[in-house]
């Protein structure tokens, strides 16, 4: 199921992972089933670290941004990340084409804190990464007061 992108409607929305009018930004679109929220990505050599390698900090920011959406999509609320921990497995070849990056509740280790695992595949099918992606999740109303969480409907789920 195709989770909708209400934030673009916001004029001032430039989040670099999300935002559709944001001119270096990653653009992403997300997806949700049971358990698992999914992005797919074609990089390009504007996110390159050496040669054919996309920058470790793409990658970082691809499962980062999929934990929060993981974190909208599936706890019904918003949040913050609190850390990440990133494994780079293999290489992220940039011509190996569309990138997957795909989320899941773990569990919830405090009050307020969930975590997400999350995984990237690179254009063959291959794990390049791999993450613990840790969210501060502020109560539903919180999150719709303070920080413009619009709520499932929105979201079309």
């Amino acid at each position: 199921m195709k989770i909708r992108n209400p934030y673009n409607a916001i004029p001032e929305h430039n989040c670099f992972g999300c935002a559709a009018r944001n001119p270096i930004g990653l653009k992403l679109d997300f997806e949700k089933d049971e358990d698992k929220v999914t992005a797919r990505w074609m990089p390009t050599t504007d996110y390159q670290g050496f040669g054919d390698f996309l920058h470790g900090g793409i990658a970082a920011t691809l499962l980062d941004e999929v934990a929060f959406w993981a974190v909208q999509a599936l706890l019904d609320s918003s949040g913050v990340t609190s850390e990440l921990d990133v494994k780079y497995l293999k290489p992220i070849h940039i011509s190996h084409g569309q990138i997957t990056v795909t989320a899941k509740l773990k569990g919830q280790v405090g009050k307020h804190l969930y975590t997400f695992e999350t995984q990237l595949f690179d254009g063959t099918d291959v794990l390049c990464a791999e993450g613990i992606a840790t969210y501060f999740v502020y109560p539903k109303e919180l999150a719709k007061t303070k920080f413009m969480y619009p709520g499932k409907e929105a979201l079309g789920l």
